[in-house]
C-alpha cells in the first residue's frame, strides 16, 4: 500500500514518535487522533514485515514534545491564574530547527495530507486545559490567548480587550476628547507642562478611563468616539456615541450600571456617561466611520449694526446650502489642505443673549461650524459673515445632538 510505503520512508529519517508519524497523514480519515494514526501505521509495518514490535526512541522531529502535553497545560493554567475568562485559544511558537525538520520530510516526500506540529500542539494542549479547567477552547472568540514558547520553555499570555458602547456628555469647556502631548516637549515632560507630558491635564478619555481601568484591573482604556467636539465646546443633549476599549482586563465580569456609576461619580460633573451595552471591535470600525448629522447651539457675535431682515435673509440662504470649505486655518497644521463640501441641513435663530444671536445649526458630519459663521478669511463659502457683509464669530459652541450609527434619519 502507498500509505505504508510513505510511512516507511518517513521512519527512515530517524526515530519518529506516533504523534509526528500520524501528523504526516493528519488530513486522511476521520475520528482518529494523530497518535492513533501513527501507532496504527507503525504496527501495520511490523505486521507486514513479520518483525517484533518496538516502540520508538526519542523523536528526531519534536524531541517527544507531545509526551509533555499535560505539563504545558499546567503551565497555561498557572500563567492565566488570576485572570477571569471562559474562552481561550492556544498558540505555539515553534523553534526554527523543529519547524525545519518537519519541512524537510514534507518537501522530500511531497506529502499532501500533513498537519503542522503547531496545529496539533495547539489542539492537544487546548483539550488538556479545557479538561482540567472546564473552560472552552474557542479559536473564533477567545478571551485569552496562551502562546507556548517552546524554545524559551514559557507561556506568554495575551488578554483580549473588552468593549462597551455608550454616550458621553462633556459638561466643562477646555477638555479634549483624548490625551494631547505637550506641544513643547512632545510628551517627554518639561516645565511648560509641569513635567506631565500633557498639553491638557485631563481628557474625556482619561476621565472615563481611570475608573474603568481600575474596575477591570486593566492596563489601559481607549476611547473610540463618533467624531469629536472642539476643546472649547460642550457636548450636551443625549451625548456623543463612543465605544470604550478596555485593554488586557484581568476582570471581565462587571455590571455596566456599576461602571457607569463609578465614572459619573469620579468625573465630578465634568463628564457624564450613559453605558448601554457590551460591544465589539467591529463596532469600533463602524462608529469611527459613521457620517451622521450633528446639531449645534452656538452663540454668535456680529460686528456693526444689522437688521433682523438682513439676518433672516442670510439664515434662509444658508439653510440647505452646500458649503465649500477649505481646511480651516486653525487646523491646517494637522489636517490635509483640501476643499470639502458639506451641507447645512437646517439653521434657525433660537434667541438672543447679551446682544448676541443664538443659532441652532444641523449639518452633515465634517461641517466646520465656526468657519460657517466667520468665513475663515474667505476659505468657507458661503458663510454668515460673507452674506451679512460684516465680521461674525462664534463665542461659544455646544454640540446638542450626534446621530448614532444605529439611528435613522
Amino acid at each position: 500500500m502507498v500509505i505504508l510505503e510513505e510511512a516507511e520512508k518517513i521512519l527512515s529519517y530517524g526515530e519518529t514518535c506516533d504523534h509526528c508519524l500520524g501528523r504526516f497523514f493528519g488530513k486522511r480519515s476521520f475520528g482518529l487522533t494523530n497518535e492513533e494514526r501513527g501507532r496504527a501505521l507503525r504496527i501495520s509495518l511490523f505486521l507486514r514485515d513479520h518483525l517484533p514490535y518496538r516502540p520508538p526512541g526519542q523523536c528526531w522531529i519534536c524531541g517527544d514534545l507531545f509526551s509533555r502535553v499535560d505539563e504545558w497545560a499546567d503551565r497555561v493554567i498557572e500563567a492565566t491564574r488570576g485572570i477571569e475568562f471562559e474562552r481561550f485559544v492556544i498558540g505555539t511558537r515553534v523553534p526554527p530547527l523543529m519547524a525545519e525538520s518537519e519541512e524537510i520530510v514534507w518537501s522530500d516526500l511531497s506529502l499532501a495530507h500533513a498537519e503542522p506540529l503547531k496545529s496539533e500542539m495547539n489542539r492537544e494542549v487546548g483539550k488538556a486545559v479545557a479538561k482540567k479547567t472546564r473552560k472552552t477552547a474557542d479559536p473564533k472568540q477567545p478571551e485569552v490567548v496562551a502562546i507556548l514558547n517552546l524554545a524559551e520553555e514559557l507561556v506568554e499570555v495575551q488578554v483580549n480587550p473588552l468593549f462597551f458602547y455608550g454616550r458621553y456628555r462633556k459638561l466643562e469647556r477646555g477638555i479634549p476628547q483624548t490625551h494631547w502631548h505637550c506641544r513643547a516637549c512632545q510628551g517627554k515632560g518639561c516645565e511648560a507642562c509641569n513635567f506631565t507630558g500633557k498639553q491638557y491635564q485631563d481628557s474625556v478619555e482619561e476621565l472615563i478611563g481611570r475608573p474603568v481601568t481600575r474596575l477591570f484591573l486593566a492596563e489601559n482604556a481607549i476611547l473610540h468616539g463618533s467624531g469629536r467636539e472642539d476643546i472649547d465646546a460642550l457636548m450636551v443633549g443625549t451625548g456623543r456615541p463612543f465605544v470604550m476599549e478596555v485593554v488586557s482586563p484581568r476582570v471581565r465580569v462587571r455590571d455596566l450600571a456599576e461602571v457607569e456609576d463609578a465614572v459619573n461619580q469620579e468625573a465630578e460633573g465634568r463628564v457624564s456617561v450613559t453605558l448601554e451595552r457590551w460591544s465589539t471591535r467591529e463596532e469600533v470600525e463602524i462608529i469611527k466611520s459613521t457620517k451622521g448629522y450633528k446639531k449645534y447651539r452656538i452663540l454668535v457675535e456680529i460686528d456693526g449694526p444689522y437688521s433682523q431682515e438682513e439676518l433672516q435673509s442670510a439664515i434662509r440662504a444658508l439653510k440647505g446650502a452646500k458649503i465649500s470649505q477649505r481646511t480651516p486655518i486653525r487646523v491646517a497644521h494637522r489636517r490635509a489642505d483640501r476643499v470639502r463640501e458639506r451641507q447645512v441641513l437646517d439653521i434657525s435663530i433660537a434667541g438672543e443673549e447679551n446682544s448676541m444671536v443664538i443659532l441652532e445649526v444641523t449639518g452633515e458630519a465634517g461641517l466646520y461650524i465656526k468657519e460657517l459663521i466667520s468665513g475663515d478669511q474667505g476659505r468657507t463659502e458661503p458663510s454668515l459673515s460673507g452674506l451679512l457683509g460684516r465680521s461674525a464669530r462664534v463665542c461659544s459652541l455646544d454640540v446638542v445632538q450626534v446621530q448614532g450609527h444605529n439611528e435613522g434619519e
